[in-house]
């Protein structure tokens, strides 16, 4: 066991904001023990009402040793994808405006660079200076984005400093979030970092208020989407690097808490699955960058495959089957905790003769007699019909399903339109979930189980099942999507491809389903064990494992898994660097070169001098972004790819087409001890 001053423990708080749940875990920083763990439900109009819940649920004697605060945020993600965030400015130099960019205000000015990192044409700063100053009153921040910035950041650097000198608005150059070429990418990734910075400025101040509340005197780190850790102050400026951080979260707790290397984690949560890889101890990452809210960007983050399957998901009966919807719903037991009137309206559906159901309407549209609707927020513009506002004022009230509403309205069910309402976020379901299977079985028990049995009874009995029929056929349903979009997962690491065509289907069909014929019969083998994360897997992955003929690895306190990832990571920040030979010189042994990377382009004489001076300025730059970020010493790592022309035999040597290095600082987050920080 770790031991801080006067031998006391050294402990960990790590935090995970998820779609449905917010977990918490204090962990020893020496051994990883969980000491102490709770669940919450996360508030999503204020996540830090969530957190301060699931804080509440700890051991407090504990937070005096508490050296360190790790959280993982759906935030980021969650706010690209809802189209959330701040006024934007764009400037684009030397390049055509980028089509569908979340910008408020865009301006093209000349400049740019080529290949070689050449202007291709003076910069027109003029012109950036008539843009800033007609559009800072109305936006909130600004993004600069240069043609072939990545080969020479001059034109970009003198754009970012101009608008410093006219405005206090925070600002974001391309080059500084990405060195990969892709101008597209590089502006999306500029822009959504741009429109997230006050968001998470938001979200800290909110934490830190909650640090102060419970009396918890450790620095603050952000999960970043690659698994690492970083620094309040870091994040605040590089937010767009926070998107997947839960994913990535799960993946680093797996390995925290089973210390297994290689492994396929699969986390079922209230919302989501998230399938991941964890190859030689780290995360896959998307060599791409990940790809959010539609937008590929250039941010460094665990390559996961979201399915839209969790103890959250609708269950729906119609035309004589059941389905598995990936429209979350609050399920029928944590609601019925919340409304003690929600109950005995179940209770009074049973035995009462069945609605009719259409089953010719969309999955999500198609209703239910154990469904109801609550009130969530106002929210204003949008024309949604003469009977909206009634719609409003009696769910305030209490839950009431759709046949109750039309009746108290005396119009038809079908006529009002809820489901564009709770797209919106004014209104949320009510119905049927895995979670209550779970509840209405016995098999987990977190709240109100009588409003689970009461549902699958009711539904079970317009099926004319037994309520266990019913249950073990959700419970099928469950497993056999998550085993499909795992196999989904795999199929695409191979092939790079998750487009199937019919005899695919019918593979993917028999494996995962047993529907064996006549004279063929397929089976599945991982070569893998699978670690299951999150409260529910014990109900559903023993089978996923069985039909993949492979080890199922549930650690103890899997359900915080993310949480415990949360503050299992290390600091880390890498630069990467580019040197090319002059052009027609790469025969030579030691050829004159040009250095390219975010901060300069610059000539040398050789390939060994341009080397030595990567190393020794990407180090020095890592080693400073890794102190920045949290790290209390730092490892410097230097990774290089030589990429080259094979000639053949008689022409000489090979020549030199280009070196890639990537230089990485790597360290243990930096921990708290009174009277020093």
């Amino acid at each position: 066991m770790a031991s801080g001053k006067n031998g006391a423990a050294n402990l960990g708080l790590g935090i995970d904001t998820g779609g449905t749940y917010t977990d918490a875990a204090i962990l020893d920083m020496g051994n990883g023990a969980v000491l102490s763990k709770a669940k919450a439900l996360t508030t999503r109009n204020d996540l830090t009402q969530g957190i301060g819940n699931a804080i509440d649920e700890l051991d407090r004697s504990l937070f005096g040793s508490v050296r360190l605060l790790g959280v993982s945020s759906t935030l980021a993600t969650n706010s690209v994808v809802e189209g959330k965030g701040c006024r934007v400015g764009l400037i684009v130099i030397g390049h055509d405006e980028v089509p569908n960019t979340p910008v408020d205000e865009i301006a093209r000015i000349r400049g740019g660079h080529n290949l070689q990192g050449d202007k291709r044409e003076e910069l027109d700063l003029e012109g950036a200076r008539q843009f800033v100053l007609s559009v800072k009153d109305k936006v909130d921040a600004f993004a600069i984005s240069g043609y072939l910035s990545v080969r020479n950041p001059e034109h970009e650097m003198a754009v970012k400093e101009l608008v410093r000198s006219l405005t206090p608005c925070p600002v974001v150059c391309g080059h500084e979030l990405a060195s990969a070429l892709g101008f597209h990418e590089r502006t999306i990734t500029a822009v959504l970092n741009a429109r997230l910075i006050p968001i998470i400025a938001d979200l800290i101040a909110s934490i830190k208020k909650v640090q102060v509340d419970k009396g918890i005197k450790a620095p603050l780190m952000i999960v970043k989407g690659d698994g690492s850790l970083m620094d309040e102050s870091v994040a605040r400026e590089r937010p767009v690097e926070t998107i997947l951080s839960g994913p990535a979260a799960s993946i680093i707790g797996s390995k925290a808490l089973t210390k297994l290397d290689e492994a396929i984690i699969v986390d079922v949560g209230g919302t989501t699955t998230d399938i991941g890889i964890l190859r030689n101890g780290r995360p896959r990452l998307d060599g791409e960058g990940a790809i959010l809210g539609g937008w590929r960007t250039r941010v460094k983050a665990v390559d996961v495959f979201t399915s839209g399957i969790g103890g959250d998901s609708r269950v729906v009966a119609a035309g004589g089957k059941l389905h598995l919807s990936s429209l979350r719903v609050i399920p029928l037991c944590i609601a019925s905790s919340s409304y003690p009137t929600l109950l005995p309206k179940l209770e009074a559906l049973k035995g009462a003769k069945g609605r009719w159901v259409p089953s010719y309407m969309d999955l999500d549209t198609i209703p239910q007699v154990t469904e109801f609707y609550t009130f969530c927020r106002n929210v204003f513009g949008p024309d949604l019909g003469k009977d909206h506002e009634r719609v409003i004022e009696l769910l305030k009230q209490e839950p009431r399903s759709l046949y109750e509403l039309a009746e108290l309205m005396n119009v038809h069910p079908l006529s009002l339109n809820l489901r564009k309402m709770e797209a919106l976020g004014i209104i949320q379901r009510i119905g049927l979930t895995p979670t209550d299977m779970l509840h209405a079985e016995g098999s987990y028990v977190e709240y109100d189980a009588a409003a689970s049995l009461a549902g699958v009874q009711v539904q079970a009995e317009n099926m004319g099942m037994s309520v266990q029929e019913f249950i073990d056929q959700v419970k099928t349903a469950v497993v056999e999507k998550i085993t499909t979009e795992v196999l989904k997962k795999l199929v695409f690491e191979e092939i790079g491809e998750t487009k199937l065509d019919e005899a695919a289907v019918s593979f993917m069909n028999n494996m995962v389903r047993g529907t064996g014929r006549r004279d063929i019969a397929y089976h599945m083998k991982l070569n893998k064990p699978i670690i299951g994360i999150g409260a529910p897997v014990g109900a559903y992955l023993p089978r996923v494992a069985e039909l993949f003929g492979t080890e199922l690895v549930l650690p103890e306190h899997s359900e915080v898994g993310n949480a415990a990832g949360a503050i299992s990571g290390n600091v880390m920040e890498a630069v990467e660097m580019l040197i090319k030979p002059k052009k027609g010189l790469g025969a030579m042994e030691n050829p004159p070169c040009t250095l390219f990377w975010m901060q300069e382009k610059k000539d040398f004489d050789s390939l060994e001098e341009a080397r030595d001076y990567a190393k020794a300025e990407g180090g020095r730059l890592v080693r400073e972004r890794a102190l920045a970020s949290g790290a209390d010493t730092v490892e410097v790592l230097v990774d290089n790819h030589r990429k080259e022309a094979r000639l053949d035999k008689g022409w000489g040597g090979n020549i030199l087409l280009e070196l890639n290095l990537t230089v990485t600082g790597v360290g243990k987050p930096r921990l708290f001890f009174e009277g020093k920080r």
